[in-house]
């Protein structure tokens, strides 16, 4: 989207009412949240198929941050 038509949208939503205000930012809510659990089902989608193909490493914290600083 461009800065065009963001500033418009956000020069049109100065002119709703507050109760259309309200309904806007719920609806705008619910689309992060939802954005956002499909970020985290990716990952976890990632997460597992890197998990069968034995492609994780483990170990504690101080062995993952040495083998971090090896790369």
């Amino acid at each position: 989207m461009s800065n065009v038509n963001l500033n418009k949208i956000i020069e049109d939503f100065k002119h709703l009412p507050i109760e259309e205000k309200e309904y806007a930012l719920e609806v705008v809510k619910k689309q992060i949240i939802e954005a956002k659990r499909e970020i985290i089902a990716k990952r976890a989608k990632e997460a597992s198929f890197n998990y069968k193909k034995g492609d994780i490493k483990a170990g504690d914290v101080k062995a993952l941050y040495k083998d971090l600083e090896s790369d």
